[in-house]
């Protein structure tokens, strides 16, 4: 393990020791926390063929074809952007915004679902809620699908610009994890997300802000008057993503928020009353 962790370290791994954990644990069938069960004598050689993986840089979740999100295991792989940590306080917020509103069944819509991560948590933690989760691209919505089966969750293949027009004027919460890097930032995306999450997933025009904008309009549209818009941007756009949830667009209460690590992560916004 030791000898794992420092070959991740050496190949600019972010996280050595927990991704050597974590693949041994993925190898051997057993939790982190029980790998002291697994004998040396039983260590499987396989070990060092997911380490060489990740050493490459493969996503880690690429190797296990899991990824953790709040309460969720879901699956994932080539295809469907790897949802990320920072995400679930975003969501945290989301659910305690929907859970504080005074609506029996609240209508949630998920744009740019990917996996699913955001949708089905927001179905797990608010039971009563009803939620939509909308993808475009038809090699991530199989992973959506595939995440989604048997939940409460609609999936629905189609552009977050243009969504759900069915809907208009009855959502009580649009939330969304957008692509909003800059096409000027490839060269410095880590290579784990460059070269494996789906490109249309992470960039959005020369200053990252495209889908925001687009989507700003499309949150106007299905929102009820009073209902709520959160979402996530990149930690340099704090200053600018509020601007977008203008009073003259007919926003209210534009904020932005920070990540557990207190970098600006998502903006929220309520629909302005008639």
């Amino acid at each position: 393990m030791a000898q794992a962790t420092q070959r991740l370290a050496d190949a600019g791994v972010p996280s050595p020791r927990f991704d050597a954990e974590e693949l041994a644990a993925y190898v051997h069938g057993v939790k982190r926390g029980e790998l002291h069960r697994v004998k040396d004598a039983d260590f499987d050689a396989r070990y060092w063929e997911a380490i060489a993986r990740r050493e490459a840089r493969e996503p880690l979740q690429h190797i296990t074809g899991r990824a953790f999100f709040r309460y969720l295991e879901l699956q994932v792989g080539p295809g469907v952007f790897v949802p990320r940590p920072e995400t679930e306080s975003v969501v945290g917020w989301a659910i305690d915004a929907v859970r504080a509103m005074d609506v029996v069944e609240p209508i949630v819509v998920d744009l740019c679902s990917g996996s699913g991560a955001i949708a089905l948590a927001m179905a797990q933690e608010v039971p009563r809620s009803r939620v939509h989760a909308v993808e475009l691209s038809e090699d991530a919505l199989a992973w959506t699908r595939k995440n989604a089966a048997g939940s409460r969750v609609a999936v629905h293949q189609g552009d977050a610009l243009s969504a759900l027009p069915e809907l208009d004027g009855q959502v009580d919460l649009v939330i969304s994890n957008p692509p909003y890097i800059p096409l000027t930032e490839w060269e410095y995306v880590a290579p784990e997300a460059r070269d494996h999450d789906p490109e249309m997933a992470l960039f959005s025009g020369e200053d990252g802000l495209d889908t925001i904008r687009g989507i700003e309009r499309t949150a106007h549209r299905l929102l009820r008057p009073g209902g709520l818009v959160v979402i996530e941007h990149a930690d340099t756009q704090g200053g600018q993503v509020p601007w977008i949830f203008s009073e003259e667009a007919g926003w209210a209460d534009a904020a932005d928020h920070p990540d557990l690590n207190k970098r600006p992560r998502f903006a929220t916004a309520r629909k302005a009353l008639p």
